[in-house]
């Protein structure tokens, strides 16, 4: 089983930025295509970002595009997602989620860290 597990989340003012984490435990990490996803309340669960095993390539739902940045540190295990001029819109759960090799899907998932932006 793959544990992963996000930090960084928290308030922070429209306009402003917030670095979340993800630390993935294994040995394999890797060999996954890593996602960020979010959930606001009453919504459902929405693609944010997703990044390669390799790091060189990544993709973004348009509403992020230009002010987020996902990354990663296989020598780490962790992937990272940079936001940045953060608008209240944004406010959401952010959870983490790893693809195994071949798979069609997302396999694992972190517990979620909050992300709350003021207007």
């Amino acid at each position: 089983q793959v544990q992963l597990v996000e930090s960084g989340g928290g308030l922070v003012q429209a306009g402003g930025s917030l670095r979340v984490s993800c630390a993935a435990s294994g040995r394999t990490f890797s060999s996954y295509a890593m996602g960020w996803f979010r959930q606001a309340p009453g919504k459902e669960r929405e693609f944010v970002a997703r990044i390669n095993r390799s790091g060189g390539s990544t993709y973004y739902v348009d509403s992020v595009k230009g002010r987020f940045t996902i990354s990663r540190d296989n020598a780490k295990n962790t992937v990272y997602l940079q936001m940045n001029s953060l608008k209240p819109e944004d406010t959401a759960v952010y959870y983490c989620a790893a693809q195994l090799p071949n798979s069609a899907r997302y396999d694992y998932w972190g517990q979620g860290t909050q992300v709350t932006v003021s207007s």
